[in-house]
């Protein structure tokens, strides 16, 4: 049968596929994604305080992420806006978007925590808060169609078609719930799933908009539940940026004449080279912040553990932070304390309008390698 791009892909297979885990190939790869991905595990429990970089790298995967989808932030007004809340409301509308991703990032991830398991209203929840929106999946007649962007060759081509009619979403996504939550094919390997139900979800495409990054977060909390990650700490946006071309033609491939091999291959190797990057970025923050408190206590009598935690919680920070985790209400003694950690090299000032903030200038740089 010849795929037609221009019509509903109501012919879309039911998971599990067949024939992949004989693939000697893929087996490989599995082991040493595997390897890979349990290593960042390890790294990030050696972290202080999992939390606070966990919220800092995931700021990263939100700008990533929001990226793929032609939705562009600077950094300097992203770590503006995360440094207060209170800021948000005046950040441009692709700030806001990236923020909302990071939310619906946690959003998620506690909601695994509570139920245990990934359900659709899980997955609502996700796609709400990502669009700021009360919808949910796309209705019956909505004739939802994928188009090439306008910045690509033949811009305005319809590419794909996902599937419609009463209750065909559903059906698809009822399906693709008890795959995750192992009611069907549970002996599988859970690192092999993930690659299959990624392909599975953006193929359903059950929101009218969104989905790349509602599936891109599912991937993260599904490592979680199946306990291959403690926290949603892969940076997988980052790779599909610097490969997004073949990303987005190995999905066309399982679509097309399903070719799964070459979509898993792809994925695995996201996750390997995104472990092995993540590692990397857990160390060189690690070691800094080592070097950091070294420094801090030698030539700021005040400074501690604690301190140098907070200073490399987020890249950016307001006074009011540190004056409140220090218990300080003294507006001279904390600018004394802010000059002290600009005279000492930890932080550097930069002001915006009336606003003044402070930036962990080597922990940016980390951040931005």
């Amino acid at each position: 049968m010849v795929y037609d791009r221009t019509k509903p892909f109501n012919s879309l297979p039911l998971l599990p596929p067949t024939g992949i885990e004989e693939d000697v190939e893929i087996l490989k790869k599995l082991v040493s994604a595997s390897r890979a991905l349990a290593s960042v595990d390890g790294n990030v429990q050696r972290l202080p305080n999992p939390y606070m970089l966990v919220n800092t790298i995931s700021l990263q995967e939100a700008k990533a992420s929001s990226e793929i989808e032609n939705i562009f932030t600077t950094q300097d007004e992203l770590y503006k806006a995360v440094s207060d809340t209170i800021q948000e409301g005046q950040a441009s509308p692709s700030t806001k978007e990236v923020l909302r991703y990071r939310e619906s990032l946690w959003e998620g991830y506690r909601r695994i925590q509570e139920k245990g398991e990934i359900d659709l209203d899980s997955i609502l929840a996700i796609f709400r808060q990502i669009k700021n929106t009360s919808g949910g999946i796309r209705p019956p007649h909505s004739l939802t169609v994928i188009r090439r962007g306008q910045s690509e060759f033949r811009a305005g081509e319809i590419i794909y078609t996902p599937p419609r009619g009463l209750g065909i979403v559903e059906n698809l996504m009822g399906n693709l719930l008890d795959y995750l939550n192992d009611i069907i094919d549970p002996d599988t390997d859970p690192l092999l799933k993930m690659c299959i139900s990624h392909y599975q979800f953006e193929a359903i495409h059950p929101f009218p908009d969104g989905n790349g990054r509602s599936g891109r977060i599912l991937n993260l909390l599904y490592l979680v539940k199946k306990e291959l990650l403690n926290q949603p700490i892969l940076y997988l946006s980052k790779y599909i940026i610097v490969h997004k071309d073949d990303y987005y033609h190995h999905l066309a491939g399982v679509t097309q004449a399903g070719r799964w091999k070459p979509w898993i291959l792809y994925m695995l190797d996201a996750v390997e080279q995104t472990a092995q990057l993540t590692n990397q970025l857990i160390i060189s923050i690690l070691n800094q912040m080592e070097s950091t408190l070294k420094h801090g206590k030698r030539t700021i009598k005040w400074y501690n553990k604690e301190v140098n935690e907070l200073l490399f919680g987020q890249p950016y920070m307001k006074a009011k932070l540190l004056g409140d985790r220090l218990n300080i209400s003294s507006r001279t003694t904390l600018n004394k304390y802010f000059n002290e950690l600009q005279e000492a090299g930890i932080l550097v000032q930069i002001k915006d309008g009336r606003e003044v903030y402070y930036i962990n200038t080597d922990l940016v740089k980390i951040l931005e390698g």
